[in-house]
């Protein structure tokens, strides 16, 4: 029986793509998911300096209206001066008016130093919003790369598809069968070519009487180390050529 070792090796090259296209397309949402997860962290960024802003903002406004709640207590110790009977309740409302400014200026540079802080959160703003308005940007640009490539991918492993179910018809079913049992236990390559000897898969030496009989192709003949089926590749005709014209090596 003449084995179909170019349809097999063919089909092997088709369900080798075939499984890096499927491979390529369940990977597709964990690839979309990646793509903004990089927009996220940008954004969580750019509302975790906001945050630090509006806690600022805050911590200013209440200093503010602390000193704001000190102001009006000067006012009503001024007003009493106008109504004490004695030098030492004048003395001692004059203290408190003192002590109260002092927390005052104290206040107003806790408020000065919040501006301060306040302006630098607000160019780091900026910097996080200029960031994530890029990282959206090269997002969206993956993103739409990525939806192409997807779209190529489904196109191309329809196409295969079709092309493997015309070539199955053209390979004997007990051929077909052992070619699928052999590609289930081997992660879906079945077939493996010699060179130099050598199965090219596991690297075991090939007898040279089994050589002559991938030559001739008449049978199948697995190799004895991965179980593979073998077969036999013609050298290609430029490394052959490089072989005659290579210089022959020096014997000492």
């Amino acid at each position: 029986m003449d084995i179909a070792f170019e349809n097999l090796i063919k089909l092997q090259r088709i369900d080798v793509e075939i499984r890096e296209l499927s491979l390529f397309l369940e990977n597709f949402p964990a690839k979309e998911r990646e793509i903004e997860k990089k927009i996220e962290e940008a954004s969580r960024e750019l509302n975790d300096i906001k945050d630090k802003l509006n806690l600022n903002q805050k911590k200013r406004r209440g200093l503010e209206s602390e000193a704001q709640d000190l102001r009006e207590k000067i006012k009503k110790y001024k007003h009493q001066l106008n109504d004490v009977k004695s030098n030492l309740e004048y003395r001692s409302l004059l203290k408190e008016i003192e002590a109260t400014q002092q927390k005052i200026d104290e206040l107003e540079e806790a408020v000065i130093t919040r501006l301060l802080e306040a302006d630098e959160i607000e160019e780091k703003i900026k910097g996080a919003t200029s960031k994530v308005d890029q990282v959206k940007d090269e997002s969206d640009k993956e993103k739409e790369l990525l939806r192409s490539q997807k779209k190529e991918a489904e196109n191309r492993k329809d196409q295969l598809l079709k092309e493997r179910e015309s070539l199955r018809i053209l390979i004997p079913s007990e051929q077909l069968e052992l070619y699928h049992k052999i590609a289930a236990k081997r992660h879906g390559i079945a077939l493996s070519p010699v060179h130099d000897e050598f199965c090219s898969l596991c690297h075991m030496r090939i007898r040279p009487q089994v050589i002559n009989e991938l030559k001739a192709g008449k049978s199948i003949i697995l190799c004895e180390n991965c179980g593979r089926i073998l077969y036999w590749e013609e050298e290609p005709e430029e490394e052959r050529e490089e072989e005659m014209v290579s210089p022959a090596p020096k014997h000492n």
